[in-house]
């Protein structure tokens, strides 16, 4: 059996020009944090980041949102206003005639 060793890269790797949050400094927010700023729990985040279904961002095996994730899965919930289904208007009791 043999074993290759890993070797760090030769070239440098590229730095990203990625600006903080103006609010907070931070540049990205564990699922604790990202409930609290969404008000959903923390089993929600995982869940749907889990199977894709929100942007996120996965640091080895660590979970994190960026303010444009949070941005996105606040965007994705938005509903526009539905009209107002008309009122059903209540009949008066029939007269029997006795």
């Amino acid at each position: 059996m043999s074993y290759q060793r890993h070797t760090l890269p030769t070239e440098p790797i590229a730095p990203r020009r990625v600006t903080a949050d103006p609010n907070t400094g931070q540049l990205l927010y564990t699922p604790a944090e990202a409930a609290v700023i969404l008000r959903v729990t923390q089993s929600w985040l995982r869940k749907r980041a889990a199977k894709r279904l929100i942007p996120c961002t996965f640091l080895g095996r660590l979970l994190r949102f960026s303010s444009a994730d949070l941005a996105a899965i606040a965007e994705h919930g938005h509903r526009p206003p539905q009209p107002a289904a008309p009122r059903r208007r209540r009949t008066p009791p029939r007269r029997t005639s006795t």
